[in-house]
């Protein structure tokens, strides 16, 4: 049963793995057994490091997810490197925060070309390759709890999480008869860069806390078992579903 969560031979593509979330998956999947390429918008210096720490195989590509001809450079540059794709985390996201009346075009054009375009046409350069391949794979698109809640003061990034999860499933429609399964996963309230204001704020991190179960912020590595698991054989029969990992913030 433990071979299935083997990702020994498998290359992995994550994008935005420089910290937070990103690095946590990217070292998961390493340590499961694949080698990872990881795209980011500047030299991922600290993911690097601990990736040598730990010796495992990282390639670093530079890339701006918000740049149309991105994903054919990441694919080409993993295939040239590795002879194949197997995994892909499309994790690189951005968030925009302001009243919604006051809330400006670009910044909803900025955070909706990362965080759902991006999303789109990076998953279709990988499947494209892993077509002409004729192997299965793994997309694991990353949500939030915003694909289920609306939230306040952040419409764009609620517009996108939102389109992922469904993208995840039309995908998913198209995709499974291919061997190609799309997933996703929602991440909680979890302990980034993206939060460091929240949690500094303490009136609204007890309000945040108060409704989590599990009593406490995500860490990154509590992704990093679920993204192994759907990167993986184990789950093969798997299509089209978004795993809630919140400390049971949903539940509630």
């Amino acid at each position: 049963m433990l071979e299935l969560f083997s990702l020994k031979g498998k290359v992995a593509i994550v994008t935005g793995c420089n910290t937070g979330l990103g690095q946590g998956m990217a070292i998961s999947l390493a340590e499961a057994g694949a080698v990872i390429v990881g795209a980011n918008l500047s030299e991922p210096t600290e993911t690097i490091a601990l990736m040598e720490e730990k010796g495992l195989t990282f390639h670093s590509v530079i890339a701006d997810m918000s740049d149309s001809e991105a994903p054919a450079k990441i694919i080409t540059e993993a295939v040239n490197k590795f002879g194949k794709v197997d995994i892909l985390v499309n994790n690189a996201g951005i968030i925009r925060r302001a009243d919604s009346i006051e809330f400006s075009e670009k910044d909803w054009d900025d955070v909706m070309n990362v965080n759902i375009k991006s999303v789109f046409f990076m998953s279709q350069a990988f499947a494209r390759q892993v077509l002409r391949q004729g192997t299965p794979a793994n997309i694991i698109n990353i949500a939030s709890m915003l694909s289920f809640q609306g939230g306040i003061r952040v419409p764009s990034y609620t517009a996108s999480k939102s389109a992922v999860m469904g993208v995840t499933r039309l995908l998913a429609n198209e995709w499974a008869k291919d061997g190609i399964n799309v997933n996703a996963i929602a991440p909680g309230y979890m302990a980034t860069n993206n939060t460091q204001a929240l949690r500094e704020d303490a009136e609204r991190s007890k309000e945040i806390l108060g409704r989590i179960p599990a009593g406490r912020w995500g860490l990154p590595s509590d992704i990093g078992g679920p993204a192994v698991f759907l990167a993986s054989e184990a789950s093969r029969y798997i299509n089209g579903y978004t795993v809630a990992v919140d400390g049971g913030w949903l539940a509630r």
